[in-house]
């Protein structure tokens, strides 16, 4: 039994082996071999840089009492569009309708003293310069009357404030805009301390906006003013924008940001603001905008892929070609009929996909930019980068060590 149990273990072990000589030795693949083609053309090539900001109106004035009361009554609400000048809010008046009543009282006085003892000063004093009246009596005269005189300006002054700040119980308007933010409610009482109260925002004209984009300590270098600057809104995910660099403020900001539970790091960043067009009226204050800067561009300028400045020919895959190499850093590659040849090329700012080439080959050239092999085993379709495929990627069925490419 157990003989026969051996026997046929044996025999699975074969078969499976010879299975798996037919897929893996005896089973060859039909392949062709081409290659793909650019032609070497002008273009514009960019580098740019990220940042997130806030979109706010280039404008925007925060409307405060400089006196406490109750609000009285309010004209305005969100939205409203307003002109300079225009009420917008009235205070409680009668408390201060009385202190410009008692100010007024009191300045009455105070000026009557004071006519009353000039005129009585001036009397005295030509008494005195005639000897008629002594010193003694002369300097309480005069006395009396800069005291008077000190009391009268002292009431003047109350009373002018006590006009003034019945007149900020009008509140009007400082600019041409609109209502963004009403912080009171009819009946409020606000309070004027230290720090005025904010009753209304207004922003000025809506269509010009601008976006405080915060720019890392690493990019900022690459910022320059009137840089070109396109950008995203959450809101309109279809819609890019377009504006420029307006102002790069010194004044830096430190943030921290925890890397790990237990370090942290310190992130600074410096506001770029970007001048925006909003003409639909589309970008809302306070929206958060994706930007994109360009650092750097390069118009009308040779481009060719990236890809075909790592193409080399692979001898196993040249179909007899010519390979004629160049000692050369960077070089792009041409292919006629009979063979590969290499041109070393001058390159300049690269985006990631596109190279600018500053010398070496010409407009319209067709340079060739990758290998492409196809099989009729469908998982073997792919393009293939001489020299960029994986050393662990299995090659096709039929390969063995000895044509592996180099």
């Amino acid at each position: 039994m157990k003989k026969k149990k051996v026997i046929i273990c044996a025999a699975s072990i074969i078969v499976l082996a010879g299975i798996g000589l037919w897929i893996f030795g005896g089973k060859k693949a039909n392949q062709t071999i081409s290659f793909s083609t650019s032609a070497v053309q002008k273009g514009t090539i960019s580098n740019s840089i990220t940042a997130t900001g806030t979109i706010e109106p280039v404008t925007e004035v925060e409307v405060g009492t400089q006196v406490s009361g109750i609000i009285d009554k309010i004209y305005v609400d969100y939205n409203s569009v307003v002109k300079a000048g225009q009420v917008i809010a009235e205070m409680d008046r009668v408390t201060l309708i009385s202190d410009l009543e008692s100010a007024q009282a009191t300045f009455d006085g105070a000026e009557a003293e004071y006519v009353y003892q000039e005129k009585l000063y001036e009397r005295n004093k030509t008494l005195h310069s005639k000897q008629l009246i002594s010193d003694t009596e002369f300097e309480q005269y005069e006395y009396n009357y800069r005291r008077a005189k000190s009391t009268y300006d002292q009431t003047k002054a109350a009373l002018a404030k006590a006009q003034r700040n019945l007149s900020y119980t009008i509140i009007t308007s400082p600019i041409n805009g609109v209502v963004t933010s009403r912080e009171v409610e009819e009946g409020q009482t606000v309070a004027s301390g230290f720090e005025t109260p904010t009753l209304f925002t207004i922003a000025a004209d809506l269509t010009k906006m601008q976006v405080v984009a915060d720019v890392d300590e690493a990019d900022i270098a690459g910022v320059k003013d009137g840089a070109k600057v396109t950008f995203t809104v959450d809101a309109y995910p279809d819609d890019v924008f377009e504006g420029k660099v307006e102002q790069i403020r010194l004044g830096s900001t430190n943030s921290s940001s925890s890397s790990t539970s237990t370090t942290s790091e310190t992130v600074v960043t410096y506001e770029v603001v970007i001048s925006a067009d909003n003409p639909d009226l589309k970008l809302k204050p306070r929206l958060t905008a994706n930007v994109t800067i360009f650092t750097d561009t390069r118009e009308n300028v040779l481009i060719v892929p990236n890809k075909a400045l790592r193409f080399t020919p692979d001898k196993k895959l040249a179909g007899g070609k010519t390979i004629n190499d160049c000692n050369a850093q960077k070089k792009v590659w041409t292919m006629d009929a009979k063979s590969f040849t290499a041109h070393p090329v001058k390159t300049g700012m690269s985006d990631g996909s596109n190279t600018e080439i500053i010398s070496g080959i010409n407009e319209g050239t067709e340079i060739v930019t990758e290998t492409i092999v196809k099989s009729d085993m469908p998982e073997m379709n792919m393009p293939e980068e001489a020299g960029e495929r994986s050393p662990f990627m299995p090659g096709p069925p039929g390969n063995n060590k000895n044509n592996k490419r180099k």
